[in-house]
């Protein structure tokens, strides 16, 4: 890279766990990211706590100012996002939201869009998590259709186990869902519940739910590890998931990649966790002279692709060892691609095969 690029340094308050898959991927490509682009990246894990990611935001914001982060890298995972904005306010820190961003309405009439009522809010960058919702609920309902699952009404009987109640993510692939139900006039949605990420709660609630409504064959997951939940819960019953009910998650994790491809997963989408490390491309532009508010302060960009079984095997084997550094992330960078003039942020280009370093 050009040697007048300056320095720069960001944290990651990752809302995740250390071993929770998808989030231990997102730091993973983040950290490759941050060593093709020269940036000095701390990853903080507030393990599902919201609190812990207060508290993280209230420490950085005490540190002396010469050990403060340029910027700091957020989830608004339920909703602490306008809370760390009043924190960092003032201490020098640019913050930018990535995954999820402020979209509540009371929320948003405090702080309005970046750059605004906190002047240390510079953006946003999320995944279209409307587009997962809706891509696998479209496939798996067409394959339950195909498989003959429908009950004694002729009707596809399903239900939806969503993340959570109120982070952005969990409500916008929750309407990808619906969009999708209410375009088949054959689909009976019976009942939505909210599983909170969790294997194990997803898996007592289909428990009851496949005793309330004895027609369901088609169970679509906000997550994967709901959708094995769920799984587990439908074979404990002496089902066979993938043969005669069919099941869809979000996410990459190797589980999830070896279950779509025996067929017992019957729709997978993924891909989005490479958002913190576009993230850091962006404030890298920003921090060399090339603001994104060129294209807009908050960016929802397709990110996700609906999983063939080829491009499940790709996938396990270019990124199975959760190693990014093959990815050349310079190339997306405007500052040093000058010909760039619009982000492409889908995942189809870094697992398309002839798209690493050259």
């Amino acid at each position: 890279m050009p040697a007048w690029c300056l320095a720069m340094s960001v944290v990651f308050i990752n809302p995740g766990k250390k071993d929770e898959i998808f989030w231990l991927t997102a730091a993973r490509s983040m950290e490759a990211a941050a060593g093709d682009l020269g940036i000095q990246l701390e990853v903080i894990y507030a393990e599902r706590n919201h609190l812990n990611a207060l508290r993280f935001a209230r420490q950085l914001a005490e540190r002396p100012r010469h050990q403060r982060p340029d910027y700091l890298i957020l989830s608004n995972d339920y909703g602490v996002g306008p809370e760390v904005l009043r924190l960092l306010e003032g201490t020098g820190i640019r913050t930018f939201f990535a995954y999820s961003g402020i979209t509540d309405p009371r929320d948003r009439q405090k702080v309005q869009a970046p750059r605004k009522v906190y002047k240390n809010w510079i953006g946003v960058l999320e995944p279209n998590s409307e587009e997962a919702g809706y891509l696998t609920a479209s496939a798996m309902i067409a394959k339950a259709r195909a498989q003959g699952l429908a009950g004694s009404d002729h009707k596809l009987h399903m239900i939806a186990i969503a993340g959570d109640r109120s982070t952005t993510t969990s409500l916008k692939r929750n309407q990808g869902m619906l969009r999708a139900v209410t375009e088949q006039s054959d689909v009976v949605l019976e009942q939505q519940v909210y599983g909170e990420w969790n294997r194990a709660k997803a898996r007592e609630q289909s428990d009851w739910l496949y005793q309330r409504y004895p027609q369901v064959r088609v169970v679509w997951a906000g997550n994967d590890l709901m959708a094995f939940g769920a799984m587990e819960s439908w074979a404990e019953r002496g089902g066979k998931p993938g043969s005669d009910a069919v099941f869809s998650g979000i996410n990459t994790s190797e589980e999830a990649i070896t279950k779509l491809r025996t067929g017992s997963l019957a729709a997978l989408a993924g891909g989005h966790f490479i958002a913190g490390a576009y993230a850091l491309v962006m404030l890298y532009d920003y921090h060399n002279g090339h603001d994104f508010a060129d294209e807009g302060l908050e960016l929802e960009r397709s990110m996700f692709i609906l999983f063939s079984a080829d491009d499940a095997k790709r996938f396990q084997s270019q990124y199975g060892d959760l190693d990014f550094h093959r990815v050349d992330f310079r190339r997306f960078s405007k500052v040093l691609n000058p010909a760039v003039r619009q982000y492409q942020f889908s995942f189809r280009q870094i697992l398309s095969p002839g798209r690493g370093r050259t």
